[in-house]
């Protein structure tokens, strides 16, 4: 990390930037340029480390490319955000479930007409079935 020299050194560090100095140790360590102690003690300095030019000299004797952390970031593929549900507004369910009341009720005063008891008792059962989903519509709205 060459953050001395860019004459960030007494800039304050962050916790991701402690993270990228971590995978680089861990590199080093995986590599065999660490023994488990230097990698142990090196990881709690960079932990504690509070600037830039503590930072930097953790992986001081590390080479520069020794992993491409930034690059398989920058690789990764960007997460798709969630799908939004859509909802619909109270104004189209009220009115949907208006509409359906309305159409039951010609329904019902068409099969009483004809007196057709077998028609009436299906209309009400849609009537029902259709104020539930209304109803259910209009609490989702909400």
């Amino acid at each position: 990390m060459a953050a001395a020299a860019s004459g960030r050194g007494r800039l304050r560090t962050s916790r991701a930037d402690r993270d990228q100095v971590i995978a680089v140790l861990k590199a080093a360590f995986v590599q065999g340029r660490l023994t488990k102690d230097e990698f142990e003690a090196r990881i709690d300095r960079a932990l504690t480390s509070r600037t830039y030019a503590e930072l930097a000299a953790v992986t001081a004797d590390i080479p520069a490319g020794l992993t491409d952390t930034q690059r398989d970031l920058e690789s990764k593929p960007p997460r798709r955000p969630a799908r939004r549900r859509t909802r619909i507004s109270m104004n189209t369910a009220v009115t949907a479930g208006g509409f359906v009341a309305i159409a039951t009720n010609i329904a019902m005063v068409g099969a009483l007409v004809v007196g057709n008891g077998v028609a009436v008792i299906a209309i009400v059962a849609f009537f029902a079935i259709a104020a539930a989903v209304a109803i259910g519509a209009m609490i989702v709205a909400r």
